[in-house]
């Protein structure tokens, strides 16, 4: 039963059963694990969504989640219970290489008349494609008139709406460099704005990278860092495995600071510098439709 947000006392925690459940729902929909020892961890992320639903008690929580109407709150469910942790050139390394080793000979390649495709995998609220336009837009003046986007993907269609919005307030605008922030952010009502041409560059996408992609085309650069952590073994052994044949022959992954790629994935991907790897340059058995 729901009822006003306001009426509701503080939910009581969740029994064995109910965590059980949403153990279950959370591995079955996005891979992600929580093992007996989250219960703290999952009844402080999701009292919230409780009392915002006006519901007391997980049973008719669950209740609402398994209905025809609780597709919605299934998803605030599972961002509930990751952590949106992202800030403007997070892990400076990943992008002083991807300026210095990664995208200049895309950017000849661009001028050149080919598509460049890159991937924000599990964006956020967008700091990381950002960032990438951003040294993209510093290399390449001329990046609008090039066949070149960047696509940004995340589970949580909160986090896409603010990454489509492009406004950071001034706490998370000050991990940009002074020098981009100065050509690249504009002041708005609440806060700071993503300009153009940079803005333009990447394209938001909810996607679930537990279920099938709808991307058939390769990508030249795929961020995909922060992410596995969530996941056992062999679910991370399977996205390593699908990240890998959706890159481009001698494409790029950058995954997080303390991620690796695990035992059995990752074939032709071979280390290229501090938690980056590199596709082998070996073509791929039949051309695929592009993504654009």
């Amino acid at each position: 039963m729901t009822g006003s947000p306001g009426a509701v006392s503080a939910p009581s925690p969740p029994d064995a059963t109910h965590l059980a459940e949403i153990a279950r729902i959370a591995y079955d929909f996005a891979g992600i694990v929580l093992g007996e020892d989250k219960a703290h961890l999952v009844h402080s992320r999701l009292a919230k969504r409780l009392r915002a639903c006006g519901i007391r008690e997980y049973g008719s929580y669950l209740a609402l989640i398994r209905s025809a109407s609780g597709t919605a709150e299934q998803a605030r469910m599972l961002s509930a219970l990751t952590t949106n942790v992202t800030q403007f050139f997070r892990e400076g390394h990943h992008f002083e290489h991807l300026r210095q080793h990664a995208l200049p000979p895309l950017l000849a390649q661009a001028r050149g008349g080919r598509r460049i495709r890159i991937w924000s995998a599990g964006c956020s609220s967008g700091q990381e494609p950002y960032s990438i336009a951003m040294v993209l837009s510093d290399l390449a003046p001329d990046v609008g008139r090039l066949d070149i986007r960047i696509l940004a993907t995340d589970i949580d269609p909160e986090m896409i709406a603010r990454g489509r919005q492009a406004v950071y307030d001034a706490a998370a605008a000050s991990a940009v460099p002074p020098e981009f922030a100065a050509r690249f952010l504009v002041p708005v009502a609440g806060g700071l704005r993503v300009r153009e041409p940079a803005r333009d560059l990447v394209t938001f996408r909810l996607l679930n990278l537990h279920a099938p992609w709808p991307m058939h085309g390769k990508f030249d650069v795929i961020f995909c860092r922060n992410v596995v952590i969530y996941f056992d073994t062999p679910t991370q052994v399977r996205l390593w495995q699908r990240l890998e044949s959706a890159l481009a022959p001698g494409g790029w992954l950058y995954v997080g600071h303390s991620e690796r790629l695990a035992p059995g994935s990752g074939a032709r991907l071979t280390s290229a510098g501090i938690t980056t790897y590199r596709l082998s340059p070996q073509p791929p058995d039949k051309d695929m439709q592009q993504w654009h």
